[in-house]
């Protein structure tokens, strides 16, 4: 066996058993569509069965899977799970949390209440790119300063691209300092004595060929929104600088989450070489809806099985017949499981992500407890009913 192969088996061979006995905050990530939900909420439930006080952070789960959890509509308040001692779950609002954290930065009430009556604002606060993620940050970390919760086990949101997790707070707290446009919207606001006439008449000119364009109104509030920020951007940087520390401390934990299939392989791997290059602690990699492989004891040589599956298509009785199909589709999960481990061997060259764990495409869909307690059987390694 090659070295990457031993490698990739040693990590096969280790467990998430102590994320959920131990890590204080758990981020699961990767490309969209591949359970991460599933995964974040099996993983509260575990670290829930321990007797550790929990709490799942879902972003718009499947509506059965919200359901089982006791999510019914989103909301910033959490709900406990019926029928699990221990464990509550909640649906991020990003709308609300955003509006959180303009009350808690703002200087008073007034200052509050002007920027989250602004048009611009309202606008941002639903589309701004990064602003779900950064959101996401913020509700993990006034989680974790409550002290309630022993354990907090958060879903990413769906985007495009997973660094766009990482990538959120910098992006959004940049556009919010905006030096460049608000020197633009507010003559004077950032500039001295001898510069400040020559930037009122470019102020001017901006203004009212961006009036043509956009209208006079528009600008107005993106002036206003600008204004009402001011003194405000460093409350926000050192709340992001805090979350970042939190998420790079040995209390957190990254479990990537991918199915065996190449474009989110790819994710992955991006993901845990960033994760490795800003000191983040990742766990584990999670492969879900893998192909289990065929028993042993059962040939998994492919030639062999194409020379088997021709003799007997030579023969005309029917048993000789049924023998060839259930041979052939015995083949064919044959060579799904090898593409499989390519994919997964290609894709963790050079890369560690010290923990791989196989989820097997599962009979039904994981909409219950006792889905997702099956799902927490392959995390944990626990036997399998």
């Amino acid at each position: 066996m090659s070295p990457r192969r031993d490698a990739l088996a040693a990590a096969r061979g280790r467990e998430l058993s102590d994320v959920v006995a131990e890590r204080h905050v758990i981020v699961c990530t990767g490309a969209g569509g591949v359970g991460k939900t599933t995964t974040a909420a099996a993983l509260a439930l575990g670290a829930a069965a321990l007797g550790r006080r929990t709490i799942v952070i879902t972003i718009d789960p499947a509506r059965r899977l919200a359901q089982s959890l006791g999510l019914t509509a989103l909301g910033n308040t959490p709900h406990r799970v019926a029928g699990v001692d221990g464990l509550d779950a909640m649906m991020l609002d990003m709308k609300r949390t955003f509006d959180e954290v303009i009350d808690r930065h703002a200087p008073d009430p007034t200052r509050a209440e002007a920027i989250k009556s602004n048009r611009f604002y309202q606008q941002l606060s639903d589309s701004l790119a990064g602003t779900q993620e950064y959101m996401a940050m913020e509700k993990l970390y006034d989680l974790h300063e409550t002290g309630r919760y022993d354990c907090i086990v958060i879903d990413t949101p769906p985007t495009r691209s997973a660094l766009d997790f990482l990538d959120a707070p910098k992006r959004l707290t940049d556009f919010l300092e905006g030096r460049f446009l608000r020197m633009f919207l507010g003559p004077g606001m950032h500039v001295g004595r001898a510069f400040g006439r020559a930037a009122a008449f470019g102020t001017g000119l901006f203004m009212r060929a961006a009036s043509r364009i956009t209208g006079a109104t528009v600008l107005e509030d993106l002036g206003s929104f600008f204004q009402s920020f001011e003194g405000m951007y460093e409350g926000f940087k050192t709340r992001a600088a805090a979350v970042y520390r939190l998420l790079q401390s040995r209390t957190a934990a990254f479990v990537v989450v991918s199915s065996p299939e190449g474009p989110a392989l790819r994710e992955a791997r991006y993901f845990l070489q960033r994760l490795a290059s800003d000191g983040m602690p990742t766990a584990g990699l999670v492969l879900n809806r893998t192909t289990p492989p065929p028993p042993e004891g059962i040939t998994a040589d492919a030639d062999e099985l194409a020379r088997a599956v021709t003799r007997l298509r030579d023969d005309d009785s029917v048993e000789a017949r049924t023998a060839a199909a259930l041979l052939s589709l015995h083949a064919d999960r044959v060579a799904v499981v090898e593409r499989e481990r390519r994919n997964v061997a290609a894709a963790l060259r050079g890369v560690d992500p010290r923990a791989v764990v196989d989820v097997p495409e599962l009979p039904d869909d994981v909409h219950d407890l006792d889905g997702l307690r099956a799902v927490g059987a392959y995390l944990y390694r626990l036997p399998v009913a």
